[in-house]
């Protein structure tokens, strides 16, 4: 059974298998694409609150 995903920048279907190089992606460019919006800080993952100012106000959000 052969499992397709889309690529995370363009949609493209990919297979998922060893032969597909880029996968998840579709190819090199949409890779690259992604790991400029990554530098770039249009992706990113939540963090903790590293001050107490920023757990006061997530605390006082939370209200």
């Amino acid at each position: 059974m052969t499992t397709t995903v889309s690529c995370p920048t363009c949609q493209t279907p990919v297979l998922w298998q060893p032969e597909s190089t880029y996968r998840p992606f579709c190819s090199q460019r949409c890779k690259l694409i992604d790991l400029g919006q990554w530098a770039d800080e249009q992706h990113a993952i939540p963090a903790l609150p590293e001050t107490p100012e920023e757990w006061d106000k997530l605390y006082h959000e939370s209200i």
